[in-house]
């Protein structure tokens, strides 16, 4: 009986990172998931789970894909929805993290979704503030939701994601999504190889129990799923010197055509977190083709976020 209790709760009160959800949790969201992907495709798509929930969604950076994908899930759940961009808001006249977020739960916000451009920020608002703290992105370290719905999609087009060998290719240094992916992939019993140019590898990344490859054929002939992230030149801008000589060099070394995936000699899956720089990681002949399941990834990004809006809100209730 307890078991049973322990299987429909996550062990989390917020979702902060990877790091917080065990594999359990994982399969808990993933089957709540199964769920709502039913409800999104009936005539009415709504329904009144978080009727009595109000949700803000603070972005500090820009963003599209993942803010809809987010407001959309709040709303198929029939929550009230606040949207704050930092854009046109008191931040510009120097208001704190803290001080816009308390001005929000003054209003009685019960869950926050957050993004922000520096790492560890969704963490230090859980620690202050009390509302359940979705993180959406922090900097440069970690994006779970959008790991969640790649697992939750290699799981729907190959059955599993335990033993599955996945390559996540292009600029890891950057990239919050490769991190959470290696997290969550491993947690899943996933094989999980890393491959682009040595400059834009962590320096730590062996330690992490991950597989490092800079040769992209190799990686590609290796794995039954590719991972094919866009070069993040507005995180790259400051820092110093290029990390490669031109975008058309790292396209011929690292980006996925239909010649190059031809070679292969059989079948992978093809993804991408987006948004795709199309020409340079991938092309439109790869990234539209039967192989690609970037769109199944945006569909599933609406369930899996239901999911975890509705687990999370399901500890608001037990503390209330």
């Amino acid at each position: 009986m307890s078991t049973e209790t322990v299987s429909d709760q996550l062990s989390t009160d917020h979702l902060l990172g990877m790091a917080d959800l065990t594999a359990d949790d994982i399969a808990l969201i993933f089957r709540t998931a199964d769920g709502f992907k039913e409800v999104l495709r009936r005539p009415i798509k709504k329904v009144p789970s978080l009727r009595d929930i109000t949700i803000a969604n603070l972005f500090f950076e820009n963003s599209t894909r993942t803010r809809i994908s987010f407001e959309l899930a709040e709303k198929r759940l029939s929550a009230d929805v606040i949207n704050f961009s930092s854009a046109a808001s008191s931040v510009k006249k120097g208001e704190t993290l803290i001080d816009t977020v308390n001005n929000i739960l003054a209003m009685k916000v019960d869950m926050v979704v957050m993004r922000h451009p520096d790492p560890g920020a969704a963490v230090f608002l859980s620690r202050h503030v009390n509302a359940r703290i979705i993180n959406a992105g922090d900097g440069t370290h970690e994006h779970p939701t959008q790991a969640l719905l790649d697992a939750y999609s290699i799981r729907e087009r190959l059955g599993s994601v335990k033993g599955r060998k996945v390559v996540i290719v292009g600029d890891i240094l950057h990239s919050r999504v490769a991190l959470s992916n290696m997290l969550c992939l491993k947690k899943l019993g996933a094989e999980v190889m890393l491959c682009g140019p040595p400059t834009l590898m962590p320096r730590h990344v062996a330690s992490m129990g991950v597989r490092v490859e800079h040769d992209l054929d190799k990686a590609l002939r290796w794995c039954d799923v590719a991972n094919m992230l866009r070069i993040q030149l507005e995180r790259q801008a400051d820092d110093g010197p290029a990390y490669f000589p031109s975008l058309r060099e790292y396209a011929m070394l690292y980006g996925l055509d239909r010649q190059r995936y031809e070679r292969i000699g059989r079948d992978i899956v093809i993804m991408h977190p987006g948004p795709i720089n199309r020409g340079v990681e991938i092309t439109s002949d790869v990234a539209d083709s039967g192989a690609s399941i970037i769109l199944d990834q945006v569909e599933n990004g609406v369930a899996v976020r239901m999911a975890v809006l509705y687990l999370l809100a399901g500890g608001i209730h037990r503390d209330n």
